[in-house]
C-alpha cells in the first residue's frame, strides 16, 4: 500500500517586537488548506525560541514575518542561529515591508525568497512546493 507524501512543515514566526499579525495569520491559512502542515509561533519570539522550535519541529521551512523594519538586524542573526545549530537545510522565506535592495541582499545572505504585502497565497505555496 502506497503511503502519501508527508506534508511539508513550516513554522511562521514573528521576530522581535513586532506585533503586527494579521498578514502571517492569513498565509498560516493558507499554506494549511494548501496541504502543509503549519506551526505558528506567534508574536515577539527572540531568535532563540525560533532556532529551538524549528529543530523542535523538524520543520522543512521556517518564514519569517517582519513589519516594523528590522528585518536587516533580525534575519541575519537568525539565519546565523540557524548555522550555529547546523540546522541551514531549513528554507527560510521572509514577509513584510522589505525594499527590493534589502531582499537581494538577504537573498544572499541565505533567504530562499521574500514576498511583500499582496504577494498571492498560490505564489508563496508554488515556491514552497518547488
Amino acid at each position: 500500500m502506497n503511503q502519501p507524501p508527508l506534508a511539508q512543515r513550516i513554522l511562521l514566526a514573528k521576530v522581535g517586537l513586532d506585533g503586527h499579525d494579521r498578514g502571517i495569520k492569513v498565509v498560516a491559512r493558507g499554506l494549511r488548506d494548501a496541504g502543509f502542515h503549519v506551526i505558528y509561533s506567534g508574536l515577539w519570539q527572540s531568535i532563540d525560541a525560533v532556532v529551538q522550535a524549528a529543530a523542535d519541529e523538524d520543520v522543512d521551512w521556517l518564514g519569517v514575518s517582519i513589519l516594523n523594519g528590522a528585518h536587516m538586524t533580525l534575519v541575519p542573526a537568525l539565519l546565523e542561529a540557524l548555522r550555529q545549530r547546523e540546522l541551514s537545510h531549513i528554507g527560510v522565506i521572509v514577509g513584510g515591508i522589505i525594499p527590493p535592495a534589502d531582499q537581494a541582499k538577504l537573498i544572499e545572505l541565505g533567504v530562499r525568497g521574500c514576498f511583500g504585502p499582496g504577494t498571492p497565497l498560490p505564489s508563496i505555496v508554488e515556491f514552497c512546493n518547488s
